[in-house]
């Protein structure tokens, strides 16, 4: 089951739901990238992770200081992306 949609979403979130095409394009994109091996095995970790944590809902897990701790989700994304130089 997909994630509840944010009641909050960021820049790039509203962007998607506003552009339909752009949003295809980019679910085309990420379907691709997230079937290579190392992406999967990423992920694999990531829920184990989470079924340990029980994290509330809206919630991922982050990388912080080599660790995994549970975080907004909006705030972890967020600082990837268009944040980089």
């Amino acid at each position: 089951m997909a994630p509840r949609l944010s009641i909050n979403p960021g820049r790039t979130a509203k962007f998607y739901r506003k552009n339909k095409a752009s949003r295809l394009k980019h679910r085309r994109d990420e379907l691709a990238r997230g079937k290579s091996p190392a992406k999967r095995d990423y992920r694999s970790r990531l829920s184990i992770a989470r079924r340990k944590a029980k994290p509330g809902a809206q919630q991922d897990m982050s990388h912080k200081g080599g660790k995994l701790v549970p975080e907004s989700r909006k705030t972890n994304r967020a600082r990837g992306g268009s944040q980089r130089k």
